[in-house]
């Protein structure tokens, strides 16, 4: 490429590397300073739909380890979710209170065209609504947009009311009601979906405690419900007497140690809105042998990304609510399936996505664009 052409697109990684994903490719564009990584695990169902993260990466490497776990994990949230959409994620590297402008953004979203409707992005982890307005203005296959450039907006209302709804079904499974009324209820991380998620639970009368790193979040969420209770950290929060633990921060938050903490604590379930909570595989086991609870966090937490979806077919809140609003029975069909298979709740999750998959991949093979 010259410098009159600095767009660089289509480095692909080997076949160790990219493991089962379709496309992997990698993007640079030198004048704006973009560094960015798309990942396409999945399109059996459809064209991958999947939030694209801006995050300050040590490494290329981490983040290329990061878009392959997220897409793939978009793959199984998107099938379980009953969309016609296969899994796909980007990522941004960088800084994003200092690196983004809108070059930047732009020329990611001639990177997103390049590949031709294989991947429609929306927001995630470091991108807001108004960051997909400005992609938009250079492809099409862009949701998560602003209600006055034809979208949903935030995509965090229809996010905690779905983890809401997989905490019902837990609250029905342990207590033989889908209320959380009586219940303490812990949130780690009370951003966008934690704080929603909390007013939600005080509305069904639950008690809730929450514990944030950053200060201004629970100062905002205690101001809205001032019967809020604040824990100094998650370690605190974990051993506040809580029945339900809700992580809603970054992901691996079920780790050896803190699935240990929920059991010494008599924490009876984890339903939370982050995405990849299990820090590695045997973790829903240990949680599994440990009589706790775990609602699949790909399962709850697709409210997002069944309001983003909708938003292509021109948005319908009521449309998008209602098919948020069954999460509950797909929770509820997840944990049937675990109690007669005798698998944690994640693996039969993981199996219901799978079959689906296979039946329709059968129809459809490989997404291109038509």
């Amino acid at each position: 490429m010259t410098e009159a052409s600095p767009l660089v697109f289509g480095r692909t990684i080997g076949p160790d590397q990219q493991s089962a994903h379709e496309q992997v490719v990698f993007c640079h564009d030198r004048m704006s300073g973009l560094r960015a990584i798309i990942a396409i695990h999945s399109t059996a169902l459809g064209p991958g739909l999947g939030g694209t993260r801006f995050y300050p990466y040590e490494s290329e490497e981490a983040a290329l380890a990061d878009v392959l776990h997220l897409s793939q994990g978009m793959t199984y949230k998107n099938a379980l979710a009953g969309l016609d959409h296969g899994g796909g994620k980007a990522v941004i590297i960088g800084d994003p209170e200092t690196d983004k402008t809108e070059a930047l953004l732009r020329a990611y979203g001639r990177f997103v065209t390049s590949l031709s409707g294989r991947y429609i992005t929306a927001c995630d982890v470091g991108t807001y609504v108004a960051d997909m307005d400005v992609v938009a203005r250079e492809s099409r296959w862009v949701t998560g947009r602003s209600p006055a450039e034809g979208g949903a907006g935030d995509s965090s209302v229809l996010t905690s009311f779905g983890v809401f709804q997989g905490m019902r079904a837990c609250a029905e499974r342990l207590w033989g009601e889908p209320t959380l009324a009586g219940r303490r209820v812990g949130i780690a991380g009370v951003g966008k979906v934690g704080s929603k998620l909390a007013g939600l639970l005080i509305d069904d009368g639950a008690q809730v405690v929450v514990t944030d790193v950053y200060e201004p979040a629970v100062a905002q969420v205690c101001s809205a419900h001032p019967q809020i209770e604040v824990a100094s950290s998650t370690e605190a929060l974990i051993a506040a007497g809580i029945d339900v633990y809700s992580p809603c921060a970054l992901g691996g938050a079920l780790t050896d140690d803190s699935t240990a903490a929920l059991a010494e604590h008599g924490v009876k379930a984890v339903c939370g809105g982050a995405n990849n909570q299990l820090e590695h595989s045997g973790v829903e086991k240990v949680l599994e042998d440990a009589g706790i609870l775990y609602a699949p966090d790909y399962v709850v937490n697709s409210g997002g990304v069944i309001q983003v979806a909708d938003e292509l077919h021109g948005f319908s809140f009521d449309r998008a609510k209602g098919k948020a609003a069954q999460i509950f029975d797909t929770t509820r069909k997840i944990f049937t399936l675990a109690s007669e298979e005798g698998v944690p709740p994640a693996v039969a999750a993981d199996r219901i996505a799978e079959r689906r998959i296979a039946e329709i991949s059968r129809l459809n093979g490989i997404y291109l664009q038509r």
